[in-house]
């Protein structure tokens, strides 16, 4: 175990996991606290990527509508905020389970499917809650809706930045330790076989159906917690939550990284906001303008890495041993 932690691999990751510890006081001590929003906006985005490649990486499921568990998650805290139901005692179990419940119903028609149908129906039903969200004129329709932060009575300020950045933090470190024990037990050895093979897992026994069904659940609730960080961290909700370019930035995230791999979504988020923060002053500095347009960059970079670094950037750390 220990010797994991001396490959470069092992060694990248205790450095990055440190320095996200104490980001805050880093960002205070050298004056740069907006760099404290970007941080957690990476943390929180990393939990989602976590949650994504469970199905996409450990089970080769494309999900093309995985942002809607956003969503969910977000108007759960949002719609009860409107009624005067502020405790994120009550918000956060609430948006938990109904995205969980999306994801459960969702899942049973679409698993039934594979490859493009699978995608296109995981879509489409993503776009159905997003133009429900642009329709509810109650809750701001297209224009979104300001909320009020989730309330956790003498437990923790949401209102403090350093405090809900570590809150984050704490609940990635935990999505990270769920999706380990998650890959290593039968569970996830069934997911995995199930991908390379889902008629011989079939064969031997295993319902591969109910299996990918529960994973796909757990995978939506582990979503509708990130949405949840997500409306509490801009007190504001929308239906750009849930639209397909965010369930897009998603899978580009899991792919950068490394797809079925415990870090993998950690180092592509991390290098997703690096690059989105970077590029823009970079490019406006050669011609001013162009900043907005760095996607146009980064679309070829992504072409390489999967062209010449396959295993995303998880596979640059070198093979992995044992």
């Amino acid at each position: 175990m220990m010797a994991a932690f001396r490959t470069p691999r092992g060694l990248a990751t205790v450095a990055i996991l440190l320095v996200l510890a104490v980001l805050p006081l880093l960002t205070q001590a050298f004056d740069q606290r907006y760099l404290l929003s970007i941080g957690t906006r990476i943390v929180i985005w990393a939990i989602a990527a976590v949650s994504l490649n469970m199905i996409l990486g450990y089970g080769g499921l494309v999900s093309f509508g995985h942002a809607v568990f956003f969503g969910i998650g977000g108007y759960a805290v949002g719609i009860l905020d409107a009624h005067g139901v502020s405790s994120g005692w009550i918000q956060w179990p609430v948006g938990v389970a109904m995205a969980a419940l999306w994801a459960a119903l969702v899942g049973a028609l679409s698993l039934r499917t594979r490859g493009v149908y699978f995608i296109m129906i995981t879509l489409a039903f993503a776009q159905l809650l997003y133009y429900v969200g642009v329709g509810l004129e109650a809750y701001g329709a297209d224009d979104g809706l300001n909320i009020s932060r989730s309330r956790f009575a003498g437990l923790i300020d949401m209102r403090d930045k350093a405090s809900f950045y570590w809150l984050c933090f704490v609940l990635l470190c935990g999505t990270l330790w769920f999706c380990s024990r998650f890959a290593n037990a039968r569970f996830g050895f069934v997911i995995r076989g199930a991908k390379s093979n889902d008629l011989r897992m079939t064969a031997l026994g295993f319902p591969v159906f109910r299996y990918r069904l529960a994973a796909f659940t757990i995978s939506g609730a582990f979503g509708g917690l990130a949405g949840i960080l997500l409306a509490n961290e801009g007190a504001y909700i929308s239906p750009a939550m849930m639209s397909w370019v965010k369930s897009g930035d998603l899978i580009v995230i899991v792919v950068l990284g490394g797809m079925g791999t415990l870090f993998g979504p950690l180092y592509g988020t991390i290098a997703f906001f690096v690059l989105e923060e970077s590029l823009p002053p970079v490019l406006n500095l050669v011609q001013k303008g162009w900043g907005e347009y760095w996607q146009i960059v980064f679309g070829p970079m992504l072409v390489l890495i999967a062209l010449y670094a396959r295993g995303g950037i998880d596979s640059l750390f070198g093979r992995r041993h044992g």
